[in-house]
């Protein structure tokens, strides 16, 4: 943490400061939507809640969703201590092990979490979904709400995936099977026009250390499902709901993008053996449809195959959008206004936009000047990525520390990453990326190759990889 440039530790004016903060639970000047059947869905695990989500079904068959977003500005004042340190790390960064939370635990697990049972400041955005799926309108208001049930992704989705969720409910609370389905609803229809559109779709799986007693034990893979799938879409039209109400009112937005593709002709490289030619100019459309197709047709290679898309595409990054500008899009998520705005506990940029939003609902200036925006969002991009770096090396010693004993073993891979300070390779049976310390000339992101694995170092993350002679698979 402290080589990537974090404060790992809070100051003793934080801890002071926070001790005398109170949750922010009055509804003077808000709206009251505490009586909704609010309900949130997230990891096991999690305490600090940022959003929680409703729906309705409208008489034309239209559904309407609100989501909640954790009112963190209405705690936390700007320019403080508690606001300096959470700027300067700008991201909450889990490594595996230790979490390292952006606002002391006291705040984001309690004051400002919209924990069940517990009346708390939101911020509402609310858009009405069409049959088609697409967004007819969207707006965004002040509220004092309260979470009436605490769901995890598992219980959710494997509820709604199911032979028939709407007959066998494991919730107790009246309405709130009949809820989630709705939501589910809208879900699909939202997913089926981002879809339509470009949106691309990617293996969806994430490999987490497990660790028990500082010692690693394995991998456990996090697996896309019906739940998670609710809560992105879901995320998704809400951060374009706030993009989209601070462009029509011309004020400052910080806006979260995914440019173009540097590496298009290295997606076509990886499109031209299995038959498929893209357009010569980046098309998003036509790579999901790619995607899609190939998703269906060889399951068991997609991994590997949506690996080295996403690398070829890059990382987002944030921009500011001047009133009136021309702007990019997000290339990934095949829509042209989009912010992050839903994870004020954990990302620096998404309460900077609820300070944003709050000054343009009141006519206010904003509180930020364009050249200060710009400065800020430079700076969340860059903790980031510092962020990507810290998660990234905690899982290479956990991964050397699994690998050690197995020096000398030689595995499929795939090569995910080249530039002058080396190249490398993903293990493909083992959730374990190394250096490809001999053999890497003429390689490029997305070869599939046989490794060798030359030595570790757990203590400095380092997995150092040898190609085996004739190695590169078909």
């Amino acid at each position: 943490m402290i080589h990537e440039g974090f404060q790992p530790d809070f100051p003793p004016q934080v801890i002071s400061d926070t001790l005398a903060m109170s949750a922010a639970t009055s509804t003077d000047g808000v709206q009251d939507l505490r009586s909704l059947l609010w309900s949130s869905i997230d990891n096991t695990e999690s305490r600090d809640l940022d959003q929680i989500e409703w729906a309705e079904r409208k008489d034309d068959g239209r559904i309407r969703v609100l989501v909640g977003i954790a009112d963190v500005d209405a705690v936390v004042a700007a320019n403080s201590a508690t606001d300096s340190h959470a700027k300067a790390n700008a991201t909450s960064v889990y490594t595996g092990g230790p979490v390292f939370p952006m606002l002391p635990e006291r705040l984001s697990t309690d004051l400002t979490s919209l924990g069940p049972g517990q009346d708390r400041r939101a911020i509402i955005m609310e858009f009405i979904v069409g049959a088609d799926g697409q967004v007819t309108c969207s707006d965004v208001c002040r509220a004092v709400v309260r979470n009436h049930a605490q769901l995890n992704y598992d219980q959710v989705g494997n509820w709604l995936e199911s032979a028939s969720p709407a007959a066998s409910s494991p919730f107790n609370l009246p309405g709130l099977s009949e809820q989630l389905l709705l939501q589910r609803e809208a879900s699909v229809r939202l997913k089926a026009f981002r879809k339509e559109h470009g949106s691309l779709v990617f293996n969806e799986m994430e490999n987490v250390p497990i660790v028990v007693n500082n010692t690693v034990h394995g991998f456990a893979m996090v697996k896309e499902n019906a739940a998670r799938d609710l809560i992105e879409s879901f995320m998704v039209a809400a951060n374009v709901a706030m993009a989209e109400h601070l462009r029509a009112r011309n004020c400052l937005c910080l806006r979260r993008v995914v440019r173009t593709p540097k590496r298009w002709d290295r997606i076509q490289a990886l499109a031209a053996p299995l038959g498929v030619k893209l357009p010569d100019s980046p098309d998003a459309r036509a790579l999901n449809d790619f995607l899609t197709q190939r998703r269906a047709a060889d399951p068991d290679h997609f991994p590997e195959l949506s690996l080295g898309v996403l690398k070829s595409l890059g990382p987002g990054e944030y921009t500011v959008e001047h009133p009136g500008s021309e702007h990019e899009g997000h290339f990934a998520l095949a829509v042209e206004d989009y912010t992050h705005s839903t994870a004020p506990n954990r990302r620096y940029a998404d309460l900077t936009m609820q300070r944003l939003l709050k000054a343009c609902l009141a006519g206010s200036p904003a509180p930020f000047s364009e050249s200060a925006l710009t400065d800020l969002a430079a700076h969340c991009t860059e903790r980031e990525t510092a962020a990507r770096h810290v998660e990234r090396f905690m899982k290479k010693v956990a991964a050397a520390i699994m690998l050690a004993p197995q020096i000398g073993r030689i595995f499929d891979a795939m090569v995910t990453g080249v530039s002058p300070k080396g190249t490398f390779a993903r293990l493909l049976t083992v959730p374990a990326e190394g250096r490809i310390m001999r053999g890497d000339r003429g390689l490029d992101v997305g070869d599939k190759i046989r490794v060798r694995l030359a030595g570790v170092d757990a203590g400095k993350g380092f997995i150092d990889l040898e190609t085996v002679r004739g190695g590169a698979l078909t």
